[in-house]
């Protein structure tokens, strides 16, 4: 049951960003410290730029399953998913350390310094050398993209930073943004970056970052459940109520979430999963869930500043919200002249 990719060209391409225009430019940086800064985050070029982003790699995915294997895989697509194949053998060559912790394994500290000794020759590896510097710019996402090293924790918000990841490289056009090239993104790339982060939770006992509790949707994840919604969107054979009959078969991301969760987690599911049986029970037509759920993220994660204020900003994903400012002021000088309005309205502060 797949789906054409007049979906996709339906949307808007995403643009290009040669090399040279990072020329000058300073790497990304934590920029996020206020709800104000989401809102502003929110009016910036870049965040236009992810949305548009994972709009499209949802279109790419409806009606295809898992397993997918496409007849001519992408080079590029092979070459991420085997670096995070090394990154998985780490694993095995830093294994846990005999610590009394419920959350935590030291030894996790020991795996994210290795990814920050490393993660500048992965890279060079990685991409072409015509693409090496970009490095310092799309560096800071693969190393926020597996969980906090000093707080021991994975949440959305590292899954959102690998996704940048994944959007700074189609800027660049390291990943072309075509519907054949997406599909592998999501369903080959995205579905090991997913196995890794398992493993590293349960090797490392990786606390949930900012849980919600039995009020979120997922402790670790939410991208897996956009995603696995689109490929089940326009089709009528599987009911959303599937999911309160385990066990599930693997055809999709939003079922993999769902066993996973199932692996991890003991007692009712509508105890542990409030949101997700609320959804199951509630809403009667994939395409309203996959909706729902787009509308989901950007408020409760891209809206949230203790998720995103660990994601740093600049560079290819620009923080330009000095262009606001100079708007505002723009707008207003124009109406102090034509409308006489006095000149201590004018409030204007910098910003950083």
């Amino acid at each position: 049951m797949a789906s054409s990719a007049s979906s996709v060209g339906a949307l808007p391409s995403l643009r290009e960003i040669p090399i040279s225009a990072l020329e000058g430019k300073e790497p990304p940086v934590l920029c996020i410290k206020t709800d104000e800064d989401v809102q502003l985050w929110k009016s910036t070029r870049g965040y236009r730029d992810y949305g548009l982003f994972l709009r499209r790699l949802a279109e790419s995915v409806v009606g295809y399953e898992l397993p997918y294997n496409d007849p001519e895989p992408d080079k590029n697509v092979i070459a991420l998913i085997e670096m995070l194949d090394k990154l998985d053998a780490w694993i095995d060559e830093i294994p846990p350390l005999p610590t009394p912790q419920r959350f935590g394994n030291l030894a996790f500290r020991t795996w994210g310094k290795r990814l920050e000794t490393e993660c500048g020759d992965l890279l060079k590896s990685l991409l072409p050398v015509d693409l090496h510097a970009s490095i310092p710019f799309i560096a800071p996402y693969l190393l926020v993209s597996f969980g906090s090293f000093v707080r021991m924790d994975y949440g959305t918000g590292h899954e959102t930073s690998f996704a940048l990841f994944l959007l700074c490289l189609t800027l660049l056009r390291f990943l072309n943004p075509e519907p054949r090239i997406e599909r592998q993104v999501v369903l080959n790339l995205f579905v090991r970056y997913h196995r890794l982060c398992y493993r590293l939770q349960d090797v490392y006992k990786l606390e949930p970052a900012g849980s919600h509790g039995v009020w979120g949707l997922d402790d670790y994840f939410f991208l897996s459940y956009v995603f696995g919604s689109a490929q089940l969107r326009d089709q009528t054979e599987i009911p959303v109520s599937a999911v309160l009959h385990p066990p599930l078969p693997p055809t999709n991301l939003y079922f993999m979430s769902i066993m996973r969760i199932l692996e991890v987690k003991s007692g009712p599911f509508h105890e542990h999963s409030s949101q997700l049986y609320s959804i199951a029970t509630g809403v009667q037509y994939w395409w309203k869930v996959h909706s729902g759920l787009c509308k989901m993220y950007e408020a409760e994660v891209l809206g949230k500043r203790v998720v995103v204020q660990h994601i740093p900003l600049g560079g290819l994903l620009e923080w330009d919200v000095y262009l606001i400012y100079l708007t505002v002021w723009a707008v207003t000088i124009t109406a102090m002249v034509t409308q006489d309005v006095p000149k201590d309205r004018l409030h204007l502060r910098e910003h950083h």
